[in-house]
């Protein structure tokens, strides 16, 4: 799978299924805490600071966010699990999020985002059990690793992997460790080989 990183845009942003992109390309779902830097990591992932929406207020990300990366689409979802948000806010995000990961046709595969400073949630344990069971393909990434001090990975990594079952991979998105992996794991999501994933510069 060979993609040029530089050939991206934002498509729209949905709450609804009606609103979702008319395409036929395949979909990358991004799921997380509010705040776990999941605009962070698309960011990294283009080599661009700003192409995807951030913000400093978490759980301001209230829809769906379409980004386009060449022939494939990121898809940014509500973070979960933040408690600051008015409850009648964050009953709908449950429902949305179901909603696409259960109905989307275009959807490939799911990247899972933890804290990898902190042990996952009961949010972030529930969200794995229900991908788990769904049968959709999905990966999980430990973000802020630049945070952890290198010699404590082994520990906050098995942590991860106690609580959810699975193995993590480590990213920053400061300095764009793990970027690769989680570009060969998307290669394989969509039904490339996970050893010739290829990026434009």
């Amino acid at each position: 799978m060979r993609l040029n990183i530089h050939d991206s845009e934002f498509l729209q942003s949905a709450v609804h299924a009606r609103q979702y992109p008319a395409h036929g390309l395949p979909e990358i779902a991004l799921v997380g805490r509010s705040n776990v830097g999941k605009s962070s990591l698309i960011n990294a992932l283009v080599r661009r600071r700003r192409f995807a929406r951030t913000s400093s207020r978490p759980g301001m990300t209230q829809t769906l966010n379409f980004y386009r990366i060449d022939k494939l689409v990121m898809v940014d979802l509500p973070g979960y699990g933040y408690a600051a948000v008015p409850n009648s806010v964050r009953r709908t995000w449950g429902p949305m999020i179901e909603r696409y990961l259960k109905n989307r046709e275009n959807l490939r595969g799911v990247i899972q985002l933890v804290d990898m400073r902190h042990k996952p949630t009961a949010d972030d344990r529930l969200m794995c059990e229900w991908l788990r069971a769904s049968g959709r393909p999905f990966v999980v990434v430990a973000t802020k690793s630049d945070k952890v001090s290198r010699g404590r990975w082994a520990a906050h990594l098995k942590a991860i992997r106690e609580a959810l079952g699975v193995d993590a991979i480590p990213f920053s998105a400061e300095t764009r460790h793990g970027a690769d992996e989680i570009w060969q794991e998307i290669a394989g999501f969509i039904g490339g080989s996970r050893k010739t994933a290829e990026f434009g510069e």
